[in-house]
């Protein structure tokens, strides 16, 4: 969104509706294998990493140690809520 410019620059703003597209259809699909918690949980949890790497890699935010063990514990947090709900 920010290189759109409050979507002014048609190219970002493509990117950002094929993205955010891509990200409900999948969403859409997960939820038909596994519970929508789950899902839902990883789907924001991968959009969060997703984003913070961005962020890192594209616009020259600094990946502290804490943001780093932030990242970690949701990523952790999110298997956790997948294997809690797995067959036995």
């Amino acid at each position: 969104m920010k290189l759109s410019l409050g979507f002014q620059k048609p190219l970002p703003t493509m990117g950002i509706f094929v993205f955010y597209t891509a990200s409900i259809v999948s969403l859409t699909i997960a939820v038909k294998v596994i519970d929508i918690s789950v899902a839902y949980a990883i789907w924001c949890a991968v959009g969060t990493v997703i984003v913070v790497l961005i962020g890192v890699y594209f616009f020259g935010e600094r990946m502290t140690m804490q943001r780093l063990l932030y990242l970690t514990l949701i990523v952790i947090g999110v298997v956790g809520l997948y294997m809690s709900g797995a067959p036995e």
